[in-house]
C-alpha cells in the first residue's frame, strides 16, 4: 500500500478533477446532446411499460431493444454523484498501483503524463466498448465516449505528472 501513500495526493486530486471534467461534459459540452433520441409516440411506449409494472432492471426483447428501467420518480442526484466522484477515485487509485510499479519516483513529467494518460484513456474508452458489440450501443456513441476518455486521460495523465513523487 505505499503506493497509496507516496500518492494520495494525485489520486485525490485526478479522481475529483475527472468527476468534474465528466460533469462538464454531460451538462456543458455539446457533443452528447443529440446522443439520446425520444420515440415518436413516447407517451404510449411509457405507458405501456408502466402498465407492465417492471421492477427496475435490465430487459431486452430479442431483436428490438434492450431496456434499462429505473426506479420511478426523480433520481435523487446527491447518492449519485458521490458514487460517480467515488468512482473516479477508485480508478485513480489503480491507476496509481500500475504507475507507481512502472514508473520510478523523480521521473520526468512527460514519462508520468505518456503512461497514465494512457492507462486512463484505456480505462474509460475500453471498458464501454462491450456494448457496442453486444448490446446494440451505436458506435457513434462509443466514439463519444471515447473522446471524454481522451479527456480524463489528459486530466489524470497532467496531474500525476504533475505530482509525481520527486526521487
Amino acid at each position: 500500500m505505499q503506493f497509496a501513500i507516496d500518492l494520495w495526493m494525485p489520486i485525490l486530486i485526478g479522481g475529483l478533477a475527472v468527476f468534474v471534467m465528466s460533469a462538464l461534459v454531460w451538462t456543458v459540452f455539446p457533443h452528447h446532446k443529440k446522443e439520446w433520441a425520444k420515440f415518436s409516440n413516447e407517451d404510449a411506449v411509457a405507458a405501456a411499460i408502466r402498465a407492465g409494472n417492471p421492477v427496475p432492471r435490465l430487459y431486452h426483447m430479442p431483436h428490438v431493444a434492450y431496456i434499462t428501467i429505473a426506479p420511478n420518480g426523480v433520481p435523487s442526484m446527491g447518492p449519485m454523484m458521490a458514487k460517480s466522484a467515488l468512482s473516479s477515485i477508485l480508478i485513480a487509485l489503480f491507476l496509481a498501483y500500475v504507475a507507481w510499479h512502472a514508473i520510478p519516483a523523480g521521473a520526468e513529467y512527460l514519462g508520468v503524463f505518456r503512461i497514465v494518460a494512457t492507462v486512463a484513456f484505456m480505462t474509460y474508452a475500453f471498458g464501454s466498448m462491450a456494448d457496442s458489440i453486444w448490446f446494440a450501443r451505436p458506435w457513434s456513441s462509443w466514439i463519444l465516449q471515447a473522446f471524454d476518455a481522451l479527456l480524463y486521460g489528459l486530466v489524470l495523465g497532467g496531474i500525476f505528472g504533475w505530482l509525481w513523487p520527486a526521487a
